[in-house]
């Protein structure tokens, strides 16, 4: 099975790669999906932010930028970045934070 992201709150919408170990947020942008990235990917903000709803096991482990922003209280224990997060295998089910959802974007909820 071809690794899948479905973004909830974007009408459920299905997003499969052919390419395991990726970031999350190269996978979605690839799919023609904005995603919020104030500090260009770089890990350095929190914009990027995704809410794991289900498969937090089949996403690389935390990295330091992460373990950082988690140790600040930025970073919940069921919220990941979209820029450092790497997607290895399965499915996730992710959705957009709401204070990082975009102006042109139309979000389901």
């Amino acid at each position: 099975m071809m690794p899948k992201i479905v973004i909830e709150n974007l009408y459920n919408k299905e997003i499969y790669t052919k390419a395991p170990d990726h970031k999350v947020i190269e996978i979605i942008q690839d799919n023609y999906v904005d995603w919020m990235h104030a500090c260009g990917k770089k890990g350095r903000c929190t914009t990027c932010m995704m809410i794991v709803k289900e498969g937090m096991e089949n996403l690389s482990e935390l990295t330091d930028r992460e373990k950082h922003f988690r140790k600040l209280g930025r970073l919940k224990e069921n919220q990941r970045l979209t820029c450092q997060a790497k997607l290895q295998q399965g499915c996730i089910s992710i959705k957009v934070a709401e204070p990082y959802k975009l102006p042109h974007m139309d979000y389901s909820e």
